[in-house]
């Protein structure tokens, strides 16, 4: 199924991933989920043998899942507790808000299912319609697996983020409930052979998420920052100094504070070009 020119796919896959990025830079402690979640994703379609057109799709529908968050009010996203009923059924709108926000665009058939359907889970609980099994697509399946086990391995403001080890226990205490037998299996097969090792706890290929003094586990550093150069806390504003060292990455903390604009959201984009370019593109069903 043709969707798109391929001459116009590209800069509406930047727009809709920058979109996505900032919308992710709302809350200072999902830092690199998004990257983190499609990468996940990618690595399961292959593993369970799915062919390059639908690991483009799933990898792409990881990537913008949450575009709904910009629809949830910052004080209940940045909560620093855990959310009241109430609370948590505003959260549970997003998906709703996402595949409303998708409107017409060219792309909503490529990524709707994983944007809108990603809550549902095998037992009937998930939300938003209480989807059971075979009813839920693939891409949502497989997106809600990885979304989870993401949330899981990543520190929030009320906790730190579990070991793999824990999280992989959950999984296999709850497939066939919250998550697809099948799919969680491989998962855990995966996981457990170290394949997800080089993404958890990074932002983005070989850079780890960096750790504010203050705040914990909320500094990006992007490829493009050299030696020496100042990067801030998404949390408090707080700058740090980037250290490379051969190979190695690490922050030393600085007495400064960010400005408004040293501290406006600003997408990656050098990974979202890549993205585009290497994972996304090549996998689409573009017409000529």
């Amino acid at each position: 199924m043709e969707i798109i020119r391929t001459a116009d796919a590209e800069p509406l896959l930047h727009s809709l991933l920058s979109l996505a990025w900032v919308v992710e830079a709302r809350d200072p402690y999902t830092g690199g989920h998004l990257w983190r979640v499609s990468q996940f994703s990618m690595l399961l379609a292959k593993a369970i043998g799915l062919g390059k057109r639908e690991i483009a799709r799933i990898g792409l529908g990881g990537f913008l899942h949450d575009l709904g968050k910009i629809g949830i009010p910052d004080a209940i996203l940045n909560k620093p507790d855990r959310l009241t009923e109430e609370e948590y059924a505003v959260i549970k709108t997003h998906p709703r808000i996402g595949a409303e926000l998708l409107g017409a665009h060219p792309l909503r058939p490529v990524i709707e299912n994983a944007v809108y359907l990603h809550h549902e889970t095998p037992d009937g609980k998930g939300y938003p319609n209480g989807y059971v099994a075979d009813k839920i697509p693939m891409d949502a399946r497989i997106v809600g697996l990885t979304d989870a086990f993401d949330a899981m391995t990543s520190t929030r403001p009320y906790r730190k983020g579990m070991p793999t080890a824990k999280a992989l226990e959950i999984i296999t205490a709850n497939l066939g409930g919250q998550f697809d037998r099948e799919l969680g299996e491989a998962f855990i097969a995966v996981a457990r052979a170290g394949l997800a090792d080089a993404i958890i706890g990074h932002t983005e290929p070989h850079i780890p998420l960096q750790a504010c003094v203050e705040c914990g586990p909320t500094i990006l550093i992007t490829r493009r920052q050299l030696d020496g150069d100042i990067a801030y806390c998404r949390a408090c504003g707080g700058g740090v100094r980037v250290r490379r060292q051969g190979g190695s990455l690490t922050v030393e903390d600085m007495d400064l504070h960010g400005d408004a604009e040293t501290l406006a959201p600003r997408p990656d984009s050098d990974l979202i070009r890549d993205l585009v370019a290497d994972q996304f593109l090549p996998g689409l069903p573009l017409a000529a």
